[in-house]
């Protein structure tokens, strides 16, 4: 039995950290939205490491926010402990990692969600979706409930035909023992998608109580104020710290024993798992040479005495579990509340989206985060930020966005996910951006506030505030050029004292930051600016002056990639009347259907000559229709 329930301009499905932001992008669009959650209780919930940022995924925490989400806002005012990483490195490798208070975090999110006035925020089971005519025009619940829309967003995270393996036991089971998604899974391959089966895990929580801290090293936040949005004013200053201790050869010893009892190893579990986030099991295995490894002991919030033991996960059976924390200095007398456990899910081939995320077989299907392949919360929200956006875009008659490689690393783990597909789990890395060094933690607002205002999801007055920082950047930066220092006792001193040659005659303020001994601080003691600047802008005073060479060359290439993406490739394109391609590469465009030159360019089993022979056919037919005209 069904019956009628509403209508919508975009519903979402799933409330995890891709559903949120996807949700909340379109509702702050225009666009009417309902979001359907299995559980109400499990908003934004954290079933693995309560963390939010680190390499790369905090650059993505970023530009959500320099976009207009909500991540960074939520987890600045949730977080328990924040830190600056690879601060001694260059700044295209810094990144924020804040450890979140993670029940906080989900009631602060859930919050914000109620009061968004274009929002709906329900409990229900999606078990299919209303497709006519090839396109998605609403869902169906467990309950019969009809939702009609004009675009549907899937965001069902780990819960797609979800089991949970844990030593000999096995059972279906969506993360954290919910309530998993069976039939839309079923329902999403009777349209014809094709599924694949992934697996991610979870280590033990321990109680605090029971932990030894004396034998472990304290790893506290920074002393600096620190937030992921640009919009934070107010910063959390009682940190709590994190511990870090170390297996040990009897830690590997008993893993070695108890091999046959892994799942891992017995063959129970058929997923793939993420190569950068391996089982203790898999670690011991795969770097047998390794005489030990970290585990960061980390507190789950500021009302729980549950800690969350990071590098140790694993779906070992539960009493080997207890063994292996015993044998780790700190937690010889150990009480462990939750045992680690793999989940194994259903994921589509993202192959099957296009750079929008809207899936190419059914329209006004959009999905996003671990459905497509990735793994992260941060992963999963950059996704659902951009489902959303597009999805009520879509809905509301505007156009769509796409982000290139060189707008962010939104757009690389997008790109990367349509254009090669993943086999594993998919994990974003700085080494995945070739234009790393303009896609920058620092530098978010500047890539992408513009976009997020001409879209609607930056307010007025922020926009004005962003637009007098980038103000103030670049008339400082003319100041510097302007002035020459000269070699006085002083000037050569200050040199002398950071290690530096001295001056053998004038030299520009900007030229002498260059120099790797100088910052931004030193140029002001001998050159002081009137007005006191903050801190955001000199530091991209700093940066922009000293790497201007490295940025120019990156810009470069960026122009020089803009003429490939622009040489779009018709969307009914026949490769079979494209003589010359080699098999492979004529398989591989038909099935990625790429928009552009350079988005064929960069799929695997696409060669450099697929390419050449590509690039003559869409040239002759430009020059046929010239002529015809």
């Amino acid at each position: 039995m069904t019956y009628e329930a509403g209508s919508y301009d975009v519903i979402v499905v799933g409330a995890g950290h891709a559903g949120v932001e996807a949700g909340l992008a379109s509702a702050r669009l225009g666009a009417k939205t309902l979001m359907i959650t299995i559980n109400l209780d499990m908003v934004a919930f954290m079933p693995c490491n309560p963390s939010v940022g680190g390499p790369a995924k905090g650059i993505v925490v970023r530009e959500i926010d320099a976009l207009g989400g909500e991540m960074g806002k939520n987890i600045d005012k949730t977080h328990i402990q924040m830190r600056m990483l690879n601060t001694g490195k260059g700044p295209a490798v810094r990144a924020l990692r804040a450890q979140a208070d993670k029940f906080t975090y989900q009631h602060e999110m859930k919050k914000t969600l109620e009061n968004e006035p274009n929002l709906t925020l329900i409990q229900g089971m999606v078990e299919r979706l209303i497709v006519e005519d090839g396109e998605c025009r609403g869902v169906v619940t467990q309950t019969g409930a009809v939702y009609h829309s004009k675009a549907v967003v899937i965001t069902t995270g780990t819960f797609l035909r979800g089991e949970i393996i844990l030593g000999e036991l096995k059972y279906s089971s969506g993360p954290n023992n919910q309530q998993p998604s069976i039939k839309l899974s079923e329902h999403l391959q009777e349209l014809g998608f094709d599924l694949v089966r992934f697996k991610t895990g979870t280590p033990p929580r321990v109680n605090s109580h029971s932990i030894d801290y004396s034998k472990t090293e304290i790893q506290p936040g920074d002393d600096v104020p620190r937030a992921f949005s640009y919009e934070t004013t107010k910063y959390i200053t009682d940190q709590l710290p994190c511990w870090l201790t170390y297996t040990n050869e009897e830690t590997h010893t008993l893993i070695d024993n108890n091999l046959h009892r892994s799942p891992m190893y017995s063959g129970m579990i058929k997923g793939t798992g993420p190569r950068y986030c391996p089982s203790i099991e898999d670690k011991v295995v795969r770097f047998n040479d390794k005489p030990r490894h970290q585990i960061f002991l980390e507190p789950e919030g500021r009302n729980t005495q549950e800690v969350y033991v990071q590098g140790l996960s694993t779906s070992l059976p539960e009493d080997v579990q207890q063994k292996i924390l015993r044998t780790i200095p700190g937690l010889e007398n150990v009480q462990m509340m939750r045992a680690g456990y793999a989940i194994e899910y259903d994921s589509i081939v993202p192959t099957q989206l296009w750079p929008t995320l809207e899936t190419k077989k059914v329209k006004n299907l959009y999905t996003a985060g671990q459905i497509n392949g990735t793994s992260g919360y941060e992963e999963a929200a950059g996704q659902g930020l951009m489902a959303g956006m597009n999805a009520g875009l879509k809905s509301l008659d505007k156009e769509e966005v796409i982000l290139s490689r060189s707008d962010a690393y939104i757009g690389v783990l997008i790109d990367d996910l349509v254009t090669k597909g993943t086999n594993e789990p998919y994990r974003l890395l700085t080494s995945r951006a070739e234009y790393r060094l303009l896609l920058r933690h620092d530098n978010a607002d500047l890539r992408l506030t513009e976009l997020g205002r001409k879209v609607g999801l930056i307010s007025e007055d922020r926009f004005e505030k962003f637009q007098l920082k980038k103000q103030a950047i670049e008339e400082e930066k003319a100041r510097l050029q302007g002035i020459i220092i000269k070699p006085t006792s002083e000037v050569q001193e200050l040199i002398k004292s950071q290690g530096g040659s001295e001056l053998k005659d004038g030299i520009r303020a900007s030229d002498l930051l260059k120099r790797p001994e100088m910052t931004y601080e030193h140029i002001q003691q001998l050159v002081p600016a009137e007005n006191t600047l903050d801190a955001d802008v000199t530091e991209q005073v700093e940066i922009q002056i000293k790497y201007e060479g490295y940025i120019e060359k990156s810009l470069q290439q960026v122009e020089r990639l803009k003429k490939m993406e622009n040489k779009k490739i018709p969307e009914n394109i026949d490769y079979d009347d494209i003589n010359g391609l080699a098999s492979e590469a004529r398989q591989k465009l038909k099935e990625v259907r790429p928009l552009s030159l350079a988005q064929a360019s960069r799929i695997s089993g696409v060669n450099p000559a697929d390419i050449s022979i590509l690039l003559v056919y869409l040239e002759q037919g430009r020059i046929a229709r010239v002529s015809a005209e």
